[in-house]
């Protein structure tokens, strides 16, 4: 197998935005599942009944929202700060394989 050589110059912004979107979306998931049990247990034992399963809801999907957002704005100001990063030392140099 042969190897090339290869430079990155440059990450897309957008690109590395939605993509740590998607990361984040998932991340809020998995914790807006831990708000909503925390939340709703919380309030069972104050005797809060249905209010509880309404908060726990809304919390789940805060936390899914919040982590997409903050995923996507964080993956913009990443790849924002990796661009000047690589402008400044020239790129990183990957060596990849050719797949037969």
């Amino acid at each position: 197998m042969t190897t090339t050589a290869y430079m990155i110059k440059k990450f897309g912004i957008m690109s590395v935005a939605k993509f740590s979107a998607i990361i984040g979306l998932i991340w809020g998931f998995v914790m807006g599942l831990m708000v909503a049990v925390g939340i709703g247990r919380t309030t069972a034992m104050f005797g809060g009944g249905m209010l509880g399963a309404g908060v726990g809801i809304v919390g789940f999907i805060v936390m899914i929202v919040l982590g997409a957002v903050c995923g996507f704005i964080g993956g913009a100001v990443l790849a924002f700060i990796y661009n000047i990063v690589l402008g400044a030392i020239g790129g990183i140099e990957m060596d990849l394989e050719t797949k037969s």
